[in-house]
């Protein structure tokens, strides 16, 4: 088709998918459908908004968000089966403009999974495709390990999906294996030798195992790849996906020699990288390209000097062109809710009246106990507002004894099902201690896989932002909390990773068949 020729470069986002598949990042219901607007906002193409047939869950959020999106395309994951096709149809058929995704593997060591010779699955490949297109005019198909699958297989497979009524054709690079100048050569081969190639649109997906994500994604463009499958933050299984801040900046930055176009409003980037952030439990690093907290700082004394001078001087890009505000400050205790949603919009978030009310009493707290409340302890503030009604933990008091003589020593008092309960227990530290009393109120069998503190600004008053990763069972879950007490915020981390194990706990009693649905494409 002429798209294939133009220069209008496709933002497939899979946030909600491939991004959900990082272990612990699950989202809830309301947090997929906020982050689904977020995404329609910004002007992303095509939402892939989960896998309808993985759970009750995933199908009512996909079913969800196709009836609340207004403009892009909203795509959901099928294995090569009629059953996942016509489960995914039943989600994304309340869509204005809905998409069937589906997918097998195609290289040697992926055709061995369904136990299927090349025969077999050239067979299955033809009538799924054509049972998708059957109930959608927009299908999707992708040969997952594409990158690793012998060409003439790779070829053959391609063109049948074509003939079956694919529009799109995916190409991904599922464990991350490829080189840049792979990922181009392959999608130029592909659209110059398979028939009926130049009618369907090639897509590109790439995993960031060695790094390359971003490179071999805008690799797959030049060698004509017109939409890019990507993720918030590069968000993703094992090294995570492209990163769709990357590419379109790059896109956008360096459009001398790579003069293609997305629709997307970059403005927005950083609000929606901060709420992924909030949501998915998993902290932008500092040095994150594009979204990372020192992406635009500049330390040395000469840049500081050029910057001074000349902002271009070391910055490629502006701040604001991400949706960064330059202002850092002034907000104190005299501060009122209209400066604060003032603020708040400035820094990318809208707050309905109930959410402001709750981080206006936050911030006051917060403002009696510092001096100057930054913009990140802003941020902080509002990805910390975890405990809800919903939640069936939740802590209400916490004193620690803590010095250069142990046992240490924690009395807390927390709330449970609406049942207050108080214990002591001592730890190695504060922390620990702290761990040991959640654990002897709320008897559980998590192991607690990764503990990590940041400060979220500078000063001894500053407030730390604390996440834990905790594991059961193969559920693997998120926490994050900040407090100016390290101790504090820390128990309020380790809580709201029992809140959302609870959470997924009950997803999966729920649920009549979960599956394993760990990497696919």
């Amino acid at each position: 088709m002429t798209d294939q020729t133009k220069n209008r470069v496709l933002i497939f986002d899979t946030t909600l998918r491939d991004g959900e598949q990082s272990p612990g990042a699950t989202m809830t219901h309301d947090e997929k459908l906020e982050i689904a607007g977020l995404l329609d906002e910004m002007g992303v193409d095509i939402i892939e908004a989960g896998f309808p047939i993985a759970s009750e869950g995933d199908f009512h959020a996909v079913s969800d968000i196709a009836k609340q999106t207004r403009t892009a395309v909203i795509c959901g994951l099928a294995r090569a089966s009629f059953k996942d096709i016509d489960r995914c149809w039943e989600a994304v058929k309340h869509a204005k403009r809905p998409r069937i995704h589906t997918f097998i593997g195609t290289s040697p060591q992926h055709r061995a999974i369904p136990n299927l010779d090349k025969e077999q699955m050239a067979e299955r490949i033809h009538e799924t495709v054509s049972h998708a297109r059957n109930l959608c005019d927009n299908v999707q198909w992708s040969p997952m390990d594409a990158t690793r699958t012998e060409w003439d297989y790779l070829a053959r497979v391609v063109e049948i999906a074509i003939k079956a009524g694919a529009t799109t054709i995916n190409i991904p690079d599922t464990v991350g294996y490829t080189a840049p100048v792979e990922s181009a050569e392959l999608i130029r081969r592909l659209i110059e030798t398979v028939p009926g190639a130049d009618d369907v649109i090639f897509a590109t997906h790439c995993h960031n195992d060695l790094g390359l994500a971003t490179a071999n994604a805008l690799a797959a463009v030049a060698g004509g790849a017109r939409q890019i499958e990507c993720t918030i933050n590069g968000l993703g299984e094992r090294a995570g996906n492209t990163a769709l801040e990357e590419v379109v900046m790059a896109l956008k930055v360096r459009g001398d020699i790579m003069p293609y176009t997305t629709g997307i409003d970059t403005t927005r980037i950083m609000n929606i990288s901060r709420r992924v952030a909030a949501v998915s439990g998993f902290a932008v690093q500092f040095n994150k390209a594009i979204v990372g907290k020192n992406a635009f700082a500049h330390e040395s004394g000469i840049h500081q000097d050029g910057m001074l001078k000349n902002a271009a001087t070391f910055e490629i890009m502006r701040p604001e062109d991400v949706g960064l505000t330059e202002t850092n400050i002034v907000m104190g205790k005299h501060s009122g809710r209209a400066a604060l949603r003032a603020k708040l919009r400035d820094l990318g978030y809208e707050m309905a009246d109930n959410q402001l009310n709750d981080v206006f009493v936050r911030f006051k707290e917060l403002a009696d106990r510092k001096k100057e409340v930054y913009d990140d302890d802003l941020v902080a503030l509002v990805r910390s507002g975890t405990d809800t009604d919903q939640n069936r933990l939740k802590i209400k008091h916490l004193r620690v004894i803590c010095g250069t003589e142990g046992p240490q020593q924690a009395a807390l008092t927390m709330e449970i099902d609406g049942r207050e309960v108080s214990t002591e227990a001592t730890g190695d530290g504060p922390v620990d201690a702290t761990f040991n009393a959640i654990k002897a109120l709320f008897p559980h069998d998590a192991r607690l896989q990764l503990y990590q503190v940041h400060a979220v600004t500078e000063g001894t008053d500053a407030q730390a932002t604390v996440s834990v990763r905790m594991e059961e069972a193969g559920r693997i879950v998120m926490g994050q909390s900040a407090d100016t007490d390290t101790v504090v915020a820390s128990a309020k981390a380790y809580v709201h990773a029992l809140n959302r194990l609870l959470m997924r706990r009950e997803k999966t009693r729920g649920t009549a068949r979960e599956i394993n649905y760990k990497d696919v494409s």
